[in-house]
Order: structure tokens, then C-alpha cells, then sequence
């Protein structure tokens, strides 16, 4: 598919451009340049796409706790104790809780995008939909485990 407009179109030639529109790529093409969060209209699955990613970051910090975790283990009974002890704390109970939000909202919109990978809910209603429906299958999930821990008793404040 060709940027360059049609036969006789002057008005808006690329070569011409003093817009900025337009934008010369290094092999020498010249292509419009895409629009940004000045010209899209604030949706849903933009909301669910910066979550997804933020859920991503997220993990990753979660993890330098795990790690943590496993070294404590592997440090001894006595380090161990201390770190569950911290991690036992209500700051440390809020980060696996965020970890596991995060790790939920995850799975979710990674389920969303295999049902969009099937070719199914690209509509905008359904997208939209699919969206918010992971977003709150993600915090319905994280709920539901974190009740379950609390009433089990495995954790307690």
C-alpha cells in the first residue's frame, strides 16, 4: 500500500508537506505520521492495554520479593523468620496483594487477547466489554484468594 496520494492530488503531496504530516523514513520513503494522544479519543482498551503493561512492571517488582523470599530460605531459619515476619506485616500483606492483582489483571487480559487472537470481540462494544470484563474477573479473582487465605487462616493481621 502506497502514503503517496493519488494522481493530480497537489493539495496533498507528501513531498510538499509543511505540515508535518508526512515524515521521511532513513530508506528514503515517505510516510504519514501517526497519530497520537492528541487525535484518539480516550477508550476502554487503552485503559486495559496501560493496566496490562502496568501489570507487567508490577510483576516484575514482585518478583525482586520472591527472590528475596527464596533467599531467606536459603540463608537460614533465622532470616527466613525475618523476612516472613516483614512480609507478614500490613505493608508487606498490601505488596502480595498488589502482586497478586497484578498477577490476576494479567492472566485476565492475557485471556482477552487469545479470545482476540481467535478472531472473536474486535468489535468496539465487544473489546470494550471483554475489557472491563478482565478488569473485573481480575479483581474479583484477587479477592476471592486473598478471602480465602484470611478465612482458612494461613494469613492473619
Amino acid at each position: 500500500m502506497s502514503s503517496t496520494p493519488p494522481p493530480g492530488d497537489a493539495s496533498n503531496d507528501p513531498t510538499t508537506d509543511q505540515t508535518g504530516r508526512f515524515v521521511r523514513q532513513p530508506n528514503g520513503r515517505i510516510r504519514p505520521l501517526s497519530p497520537h494522544l492528541q487525535i484518539w479519543r480516550f477508550h476502554v482498551t487503552m485503559w486495559g492495554s496501560i493496566l496490562n503493561r502496568g501489570a507487567a512492571i508490577g510483576l516484575s517488582f514482585g518478583l525482586l520479593f520472591v527472590v528475596g523470599w527464596m533467599v531467606a530460605a536459603a540463608c537460614g531459619p533465622d532470616a527466613y523468620a525475618a523476612y516472613t515476619g516483614c512480609m507478614g506485616s500490613p505493608l508487606g500483606l498490601l505488596i502480595w496483594f498488589g502482586v497478586t492483582l497484578a498477577a490476576a489483571y494479567h492472566l485476565t487480559a492475557g485471556i482477552r487477547h487469545l479470545v482476540w487472537d481467535a478472531g472473536e470481540g474486535l468489535a468496539i462494544k465487544p473489546a470494550d466489554q471483554l475489557t472491563v470484563i478482565s478488569m473485573v474477573a481480575a479483581v474479583v479473582i484477587t479477592v476471592g484468594f486473598w478471602a480465602a487465605l484470611f478465612l482458612s487462616g494461613k494469613v492473619v493481621l
